[in-house]
């Protein structure tokens, strides 16, 4: 399963981010091969309004099952749904593969 991360760094050791629409940037892990990749999400934090739902087409467009964050808002929410994506938060205390191995089992 391909799962997308929001998180405050660019490795599994890093915190999640909390918010969803204007993460620092997200972590794709694959839960079958173990491979990890980041993607910033600079474009879509500088928006003045909006940021949820291109974050969420974004997220989509990557062929994301699932994602993990701190919080997701209602816009960003009604998108992820619509694309048959998972929605699962997360304690923003934990670390990115700590999220990946509570919630996605990995």
């Amino acid at each position: 399963m391909k799962v997308a991360v929001s998180t405050l760094g660019k490795t599994l050791e890093d915190k999640i981010d909390p918010r969803f629409g204007r993460a620092q940037g997200f972590i794709f892990y694959d839960t079958e091969s173990g491979s990890s990749e980041y993607a910033g999400n600079g474009e879509n934090i500088a928006l003045a309004q909006g940021a949820g739902t291109q974050t969420a087409q974004f997220i989509a467009d990557r062929g994301v099952e699932m994602v993990i964050s701190g919080h997701f808002g209602p816009k960003a929410g009604s998108v992820l749904q619509t694309a048959g994506i998972q929605m699962k938060e997360a304690d923003p205390s934990w670390s990115v593969k700590e999220a990946i191995e509570r919630i996605a089992g990995r």
